[in-house]
């Protein structure tokens, strides 16, 4: 089966007290997404706050995930403020043994088609690693759209996948109208699961998996076989409609936050981000402490 088929998760970094990253929970974490049926982990990406991680820690970061994922891909998010700097994270992911690279925009930095496309080519060039292109135009405020995304993918053959993040789930469809089977399609944003499998996409780069692996997987087979003509439909509804309110977590510009408290109410894990990130207190925390709770005692109707 291809690399970028199933459920990959956007893995969360926990820190410590001190701030360094807990490579000890990392590991562990790594372990139950992959033994509760995930097909490989995507490190340092926005969810893993790798903007504020150094290059020493992307590279401890990218170590422990190799290591325990044995088998299992292994595909960081490469991103950076400069080309050069994007294409030297490239090139050490793939000698520390990562199967493939999830390319992004550059921070902070969005602008023309010619400098986009010359950016991004300096990156999937950087290695001869298997490359899934990120486009999230909400947070990058970079789109590639269809015709874009086939520039790049007819120029460097080593690209083989697209996650699609505009939040518009018509995109999957106009990427396979535009580049018929050339491309493997992800979603990424988590409410759009359902939407995105049935207009075609194969892979799910997760959020809301770093806290309930079992449900995430369970929900991405039955929307594939529902899709297929032959899947459970009631049991499909009743779970996208209990995960919802947990999926729209991964939507708003505290998504982070929101996560790893979530992970922490799961006991898997901390609220302790990086800053400029700060704990979310006061009523946001409760709102979204509310929505965590009755997902939680609602979990047992579904999973008795």
């Amino acid at each position: 089966m291809s690399m970028w088929h199933g459920v990959i998760p956007a893995i969360t970094t926990r820190f410590n007290h001190d701030g360094s990253v807990d490579h000890g929970f990392l590991a562990e974490h790594c372990r139950w997404m992959l033994d509760a049926g995930c097909v490989g982990i995507v490190p340092l990406g926005s969810l893993g706050e790798g903007a504020t991680l150094s290059a020493a820690e992307k590279q401890a970061i990218l170590q422990t995930c190799v290591k325990v994922a044995g088998k299992n891909p292994v595909i960081p998010g490469i991103a950076a403020l400069s080309t050069a700097e994007a294409c030297q994270l490239a090139q050490l992911a793939a000698a520390e043994g990562c199967s493939g690279l999830m390319v992004l925009p550059p921070y902070l930095y969005s602008t023309d088609w010619r400098e986009m496309q010359a950016h991004m080519s300096a990156v999937i060039s950087a290695t001869e690693l298997p490359v899934m292109i990120y486009n999230n135009p909400v947070a990058y405020r970079t789109d590639f759209v269809p015709s874009q995304i086939g520039e790049l993918a007819e120029r460097h053959p080593n690209v083989q996948a697209v996650k699609e993040s505009s939040t518009d789930v018509r995109r999957v469809t106009a990427i396979r109208a535009e580049l018929g089977q050339r491309l493997e399609i992800l979603v990424g944003v988590d409410n759009a699961i359902v939407e995105g499998i049935a207009a075609g996409a194969v892979g799910w780069i997760a959020g809301l998996v770093n806290a309930f692996p079992h449900e995430s997987v369970e929900l991405f087979h039955l929307a594939q076989a529902v899709s297929a003509g032959h899947g459970d439909r009631e049991r499909l509804a009743a779970i996208y409609a209990w995960f919802l309110p947990l999926l729209r977590l991964d939507t708003v510009p505290k998504f982070v936050q929101l996560i790893k408290l979530t992970q922490a109410m799961v006991g898997m894990g901390s609220e302790t981000v990086r800053a400029p990130r700060l704990e979310l207190v006061g009523a946001e925390r409760e709102a979204a402490v509310a929505v965590i709770e009755q997902a939680l005692a609602q979990r047992q109707e579904l999973w008795p």
